[in-house]
């Protein structure tokens, strides 16, 4: 023994509090911003605020795009009850049983209340995938194989594909093709920034509204799920319910924020170009247009002769 444990033998997991991929995805747009937020000085009069105003929204809009695809929580559900813990033991513990189920895959939360019963600590949170390229059968049979508590072997094989439930194929599919539709919105979110710093901003507005359709088909993808009626998750005397998260209501806000920015683009530019332009600073100077003269010096030598 270590310090009271094996060296050399697998400990028991953790729960994890954050997906890796989410943490790596928000380092990235945090870098830029910072990088923004230090040459703002350089940019002069009330430009600095429009500035300041368009490039964090955007890198808003684009975290969340990216963001939402490694997330867990499109559709999320909680119950409290009493419920065995291991197989063939009659000790019964007081725990929250979570489910969360993202595009690719599902989480399953066991916390003890409190964590520390039986003498052990009951914090578990455990993650099926489902994405293609993933076996999801073969995660659950890992699962068994590692002994894993009961609640949380009983919530997942609700979505395996032998299950009388039958909701593996329609969460796997809405998931992959709700992902897809969100890439697709990333790829238009990119196209916009680029046309916004040109002189052509109707079609930044024009693209921007094309960011929020795929945000929405991508909701319309996953909702599917819903036509797939959800088993009778029952565990002691509760029964788990699951509805939709906080990735998905926040899909559906900024869907309809890019609608909103995207529509009064277009509106603002048949009404009033002018204050179009100078909000994305692309105003010309009209003395510079003009090329006009400021001073103009008269020979009188010349106009003596009646040149």
């Amino acid at each position: 023994l270590f310090d009271g444990i094996y060296p050399f033998y697998p400990q028991q997991r953790k729960a994890a509090g954050f997906d890796i991929s989410t943490i790596i995805v928000i380092v990235v747009f945090l870098a830029l911003a910072c990088s923004f937020l230090l040459i703002i000085p350089g940019i002069r009069g009330r430009a600095r605020l429009y500035w300041t105003l368009r490039v964090l929204l955007s890198l808003f809009v684009g975290v969340v795009i990216v963001v939402v695809q490694f997330t867990g929580d499109w559709q999320t559900g909680w119950v409290q009850a009493n419920t065995s813990y291991k197989s063939f033991s009659p000790a019964q513990v007081k725990a929250d049983i979570g489910l969360h189920i993202g595009l690719a895959g599902v989480n399953v939360t066991l916390r003890g209340n409190p964590v520390r019963q039986i003498n052990e600590t009951i914090n578990y949170n455990e993650h099926f995938p489902w994405n293609f390229g993933a076996d999801y059968d073969q995660s659950y049979s890992q699962g068994l194989e590692k002994g894993l508590p009961s609640p949380i072997l009983y919530v997942a094989e609700k979505f395996t594909m032998q299950s009388p439930c039958a909701v593996h194929r329609q969460y796997r599919i809405a998931g992959h093709y709700a992902s897809a539709m969100l890439w697709v919105a990333f790829c238009t979110w990119i196209i916009s920034n680029i046309l916004f710093s040109m002189p052509v901003l109707i079609y930044g507005g024009y693209m921007l509204l094309v960011t929020g359709a795929f945000m929405i088909f991508s909701l319309l993808s996953f909702s599917t799920v819903r036509n797939s009626p959800m088993c009778l998750i029952q565990i002691g005397t509760s029964t788990l319910h699951v509805a939709y998260g906080g990735s998905f209501w926040l899909m559906v806000a900024i869907g309809v924020l890019c609608f909103v920015v995207g529509i009064t683009i277009v509106a603002v530019h048949h009404l009033n170009l002018d204050l179009l332009k100078t909000f994305f600073d692309l105003r010309e100077d009209k003395a510079e247009e003009y090329q006009e003269m400021p001073e103009v010096f008269i020979n009188p030598h010349f106009m003596n002769k009646g040149l």
